[in-house]
């Protein structure tokens, strides 16, 4: 087990206790609590396993809290432990003291404070319980420090079991009915819960009803992108071609995915609240079942058990023949160098830095991401490789927060590196974006974890310049940025820097 922290006061009993296992439980210290809650959040992604995260209270928390959000956002199972003033000085404002029922609460799936030693088993299980079942999702736990201090007799609990929903046969029945009615079907894949077999239990399906498969934002690894039935990502920057495929279905098997803003282009790919085209909507948590959309059928299921239950499923796929290769047609298409593009010439053109990559790069290499326009880069011109075992317990290939976090690629790609050091790892970062992390690197030198960080420096929020000069042309202001020298910079941590000005390069 991981655990990424920045160490404080408030919890040095814990520290104390982490001491004496020491060998079974890796320590990884963090410089900012902000880049802790985004490694946790990465090894969570990354392995299927709760992320641990442990930081002091106060500016600690409110620092954690970025990391925290996103994980919501993503449903990436984390435990959270907040060291917290004693007891005995509670609802005094005491130094650094917070309520974090009352602060955390809407980013997480539950917020506790253990007040009793006794309890910390319980309190413990059900968090982890917590975290990992239905709709994952972080939890967070305060510390009292007299708590820590306290003694208790008390039994130790079992491992934690996740548990998720599952389709019952007449959801399954009424979607083969629906199925083999369609004549314009898709796939959308997305959300958290997914295990190397899911993924290749829907690939199966898909490959047997021939049908086209498209991954939500940010989720692109959920199916191979080079599998002749994949059709690209539903995100910012949608293929036009294949936002109008969308539209123009007349079913829609949503697996995974929350169907949020980002994963719907601003709720505009499906009407509100009922879509227009029949939609299937599968998703482990009963609460987001209808909350924007009333689906066709909703069925409320973890997307490992319903891959597993859609393996065998086969219908007439007549209705449809050659929609997956022309969904695939336009894929590739939208691949192509973009035409604007052949207006750079000879100066760096990052649609040819991706093509680089895709030559010299391993198939399975981890590819991380903060936000910003450089991200397209990589989410339109990467092609990921789907969830793989790994002697760890499993993979990924695609590390990014859909909750938009700026300054999560650089954490993502370090905790990456740690956690699985035989992988190649790729950062894509923009200039802004890597500068709200940066201090990582060093602890990317403290536990020799090697990756490669490509920093697009254009001297600007890029992201918000791009939106001022839409709404308000020629009134761009705050935008501008003085970097470092990034090269120097990355030298100073003991790392390797170069600048790349020139395709040629």
């Amino acid at each position: 087990q991981q655990l990424f922290c920045v160490p404080g006061e408030s919890y040095l009993a814990v520290l104390e206790g982490l001491y004496h296992h020491r060998e079974r439980i890796r320590f990884v210290t963090c410089r900012q609590e902000g880049g802790a809650a985004f490694m946790a959040d990465a090894y969570g992604k990354l392995t299927g396993r709760p992320g641990v995260l442990m930081v002091t209270r106060g500016p600690g928390a409110t620092n954690a809290s970025i990391g925290i959000h996103t994980a919501h956002q993503d449903s990436t199972p984390m435990v959270v432990l907040i060291g917290q003033v004693g007891n005995d000085f509670t609802d005094r404002e005491a130094f650094q003291e917070i309520d974090y029922r009352r602060m955390l609460g809407p980013l997480a799936k539950w917020v506790a404070q253990i007040d009793r030693a006794d309890r910390i088993p319980e309190y413990l299980a059900h968090a982890f319980q917590t975290a990992t079942s239905g709709r994952q999702g972080p939890v967070v736990l305060a510390l009292p420090e007299d708590m820590l201090a306290a003694e208790a007799a008390v039994a130790d609990t079992a491992r934690h079991t996740p548990v998720q929903p599952a389709a019952s046969a007449g959801q399954l029945e009424r979607l083969r009915e629906l199925l083999s009615a369609a004549r314009r079907p898709l796939v959308l894949l997305g959300g958290s819960g997914w295990t190397p077999q899911a993924c290749e239990d829907l690939r199966v399906f898909a490959e047997a009803n021939a049908l086209p498969v498209a991954c939500a934002f940010r989720f692109q690894d959920l199916f191979d992108n080079a599998h002749p039935n994949y059709c690209g990502d539903v995100g910012i920057g949608i293929n036009p071609k294949l936002a109008q495929r969308i539209r123009e279905a007349d079913l829609v098997l949503a697996i995974g995915p929350r169907l949020g803003e980002m994963t719907t282009s601003g709720y505009t790919l499906f009407e509100v609240p009922v879509p227009r085209q029949a939609l299937v909507h599968v998703h482990p948590g009963a609460e987001e079942l209808g909350r924007v959309y009333q689906a066709t059928l909703m069925i409320n299921a973890g997307p490992a058990g319903f891959a597993a239950a859609l393996r065998d499923l086969r219908v007439d796929a007549s209705a449809w023949a050659g929609s997956a290769a022309s969904a695939r047609a336009d894929y590739e298409a939208w691949q192509q160098r973009p035409p604007a593009m052949q207006l750079i010439g000879p100066a760096l053109d990052p649609w040819a830095v991706v093509q680089t990559l895709r030559e010299r790069l391993p198939a399975d290499a981890i590819v991380t991401n903060g936000a910003g326009n450089f991200a397209t880069w990589a989410h339109r011109f990467w092609r990921y490789a789907p969830i793989a075992a790994h002697p760890g317990g499993q993979t990924r290939s695609q590390l990014a927060p859909t909750s938009g976090a700026m300054g999560m690629g650089l954490p993502a790609a370090v905790a990456a590196a740690i956690v699985q050091p035989d992988r190649t790892v790729v950062c894509f970062a923009g200039d802004g974006d890597f500068l709200m992390t940066s201090q990582e690197l060093a602890t990317a030198a403290q536990y020799d974890a090697g990756f490669v960080v490509l920093v697009f420096d254009n001297g600007m929020y890029g992201t918000i310049r791009m939106h001022q000069e839409r709404e308000y042309p020629t009134h761009e202001i705050g935008n501008a940025l003085v970097n470092p020298d990034f090269v120097r910079y990355c030298e100073a941590f003991g790392g390797f820097g170069i600048r790349v000005e020139r395709n040629a390069e």
